[in-house]
């Protein structure tokens, strides 16, 4: 019966919000007409409405919704905006409920937990924090899981296959996207981060690449102590990271800490590339030295080395502001769907480049850069990797905190001794940048030698469809919809005459009331008919139109 009411509970919040939408693809249900002002602010009222049922809906959609946050291919912008700020806050679970969950999961070694604190330090939607001492001494944390949510989970994701199944089928929904991978992969990482062993593992990975750095703290995993559903961390205290009046009165450098949490994120991309895929103010505190402390590792980013090489060219074509070579890198990733024309694309690219990298920098260049991103990208034949989608909104958040601690942070200028190691690791040597700047100069000089180079560089941008001939007979275009709407008119003239005919005829034969069926047909075409005369006569009184012009454009 449970499942029953569950399930009708997330098909309600599934066809509200298709109807939702229907209701706002309707320019009827636009009061004084539909424009793009408008359609905005609805669709930021629905991303708004959506977000808030994930939270009322739990634990498994508020990942859920989380997850979609890193598909802007799939999503607008403002939504995406919207989810990627899906924080959970729930009531916790009571202290009786966090003993019986610890006695079940460490049995005997429960013994070695001493002082355990009944109020949480903090509560969320998969589990709780407590904080507690060993018989050792050692200060610790405990996060347990709440109770009875595998049960749930497993019930919420059973449900989300049948939507994604009953969205694939619909022709407007499923074209371009395939919802049933996208379950299964919601399903693969829910299940998994219901396991604190995985966890645990990612905790230890993390702290094992900072270990020589002393401006960075993670907190140690006590092994014997960590289950399925429970993991004991290192007890490290810390300010949070955003407060910056708390910094200031603790005597830490609030400017130091911006410099040294965009570079530990940095660090994680270039030299690592094992990440923190959720750092937002709530995982991040600053000791009393000033260390910079990581919290809650059950979203981790991990970039392969093909990604990394190839993010690596991805830099130095954006840094060259190349768009063709970008989009030749971007292909070569995967991150363009193949057998499109990439003309259009290209001119997206450029436009972007142009946009975002263009100084003077403004101090929140990544943050318009993912707003750029996440525009470029829906609609469009784009796959970006999920990976790639948390690097950006990890360093917009990094960049975020960095503006609350120091107004005058710039990441950019920190990110450039990281990004150069980057941009030379494409698997050539160490001197690719020389190389690439040494070509760039020589394709310069030879540009600038001679007028057939530039000639040829025209062609080229003519065939990528950035050079347009527009042709414009203004008189020939008004004349053929004149004669166009005379033609409907005429038309709908005979057949108002015919049913009207029909109309007489019928009404003066034994069956008089039959007559209803023609006059009935006659009132919908008698109203066009009467639109159709008011656009002539609106189109009669049009001032004279310009002669004909021809206009040769460039699209930047």
């Amino acid at each position: 019966m449970l499942g029953l009411l569950r399930a009708l509970r997330i098909w309600h919040a599934v066809l509200t919000l298709l109807l939702l939408l229907w209701w706002d693809g309707q320019s009827w249900t636009y009061r004084g007409g539909v424009t793009a002002e408008r359609r905005a602010r609805r669709q930021q009222q629905r991303a708004r409405w959506l977000t808030a049922e994930l939270l009322s809906l739990g634990s498994a959609f508020i990942k859920l919704g989380q997850l979609l946050s890193a598909r802007p291919d799939i999503l607008p912008a403002g939504w995406v905006t919207e989810l990627a700020a899906l924080q959970d806050s729930v009531p916790a679970f009571s202290f009786d409920q966090v003993q019986t969950v610890l006695e079940r999961e460490l049995g005997p070694r429960c013994a070695e937990v001493i002082d355990l604190d009944p109020e949480p330090l903090g509560a969320a939607s998969l589990a709780q924090v407590h904080r507690a001492s060993l018989r050792s001494g050692r200060q610790v944390v405990l996060k347990v899981q709440r109770p009875g949510l595998d049960r749930l989970f497993r019930l919420d994701l059973e449900v989300m296959q049948q939507v994604a199944a009953v969205l694939q089928r619909n022709p407007s929904w499923g074209r371009g996207r395939d919802w049933r991978a996208m379950a299964r992969e919601c399903r693969r990482v829910l299940l998994r981060e219901l396991d604190f062993r995985v966890e645990a593992q990612y905790a230890a990975r993390f702290r094992q690449q900072f270990l020589d750095d002393e401006c960075i703290r993670i907190p140690g995993v006590i092994w014997e102590l960590s289950t399925r559903r429970v993991l004991c961390l290192d007890y490290l205290p810390g300010i949070k990271v955003n407060d910056r009046e708390a910094l200031i009165e603790a005597g830490i450098d609030a400017v130091a800490v911006a410099e040294v949490g965009a570079a530990s994120y940095l660090k994680q991309l270039v030299r690592f590339g094992f990440f923190h895929a959720d750092p937002h103010p709530g995982n991040l505190a600053v000791a009393s030295d000033g260390a910079l402390i990581y919290y809650d590792f059950g979203m981790m980013g991990l970039l392969s080395d093909g990604l990394r090489r190839r993010l690596g060219a991805m830099v130095r074509a954006a840094a060259a502001r190349d768009s063709a070579a970008l989009v030749k890198e971007m292909q070569a990733a995967g991150v363009i769907s193949g057998g499109i024309d990439v003309g259009p694309v290209r001119r997206l690219v450029r436009l972007m480049l142009q946009g975002a990298l263009t100084p003077p920098f403004t101090a929140n260049v990544i943050d318009k850069l993912s707003g750029d991103l996440y525009d470029l990208v829906y609609g469009q034949p784009f796959r970006l990797p999920v990976e790639l989608i948390f690097v950006m909104r990890a360093l917009s958040t990094f960049e975020g905190v960095g503006r609350s601690l120091d107004p005058a942070f710039s990441l950019v200028a920190i990110a450039k001794p990281y990004l150069l190691p980057l941009m030379t690791s494409s698997g050539s040597g160490s001197n690719d940048l020389f190389n690439e700047l040494g070509r760039q100069v020589g394709a310069l000089s030879s540009r600038a030698a001679a007028f057939p180079r530039r000639l040829d560089e025209s062609l080229e941008r003519l065939e990528q469809g950035d050079l347009q001939l527009q042709v414009r007979l203004g008189e020939s275009d008004h004349q053929f919809r004149r004669m166009a709407l005379a033609q409907q008119s005429i038309g709908q003239s005979v057949l108002l005459g015919c049913l009207a005919l029909a109309t007489a005829i019928v009404g003066a034969s034994a069956r008089p009331l039959w007559s209803i069926l023609p006059a009935a047909a006659a009132l919908p075409v008698g109203l066009s008919w009467f639109r159709m005369q008011v656009k002539i006569r609106r189109d009669q009184r049009l001032e004279q139109l310009p002669g004909p012009t021809v206009k040769l454009s460039s699209k930047v």
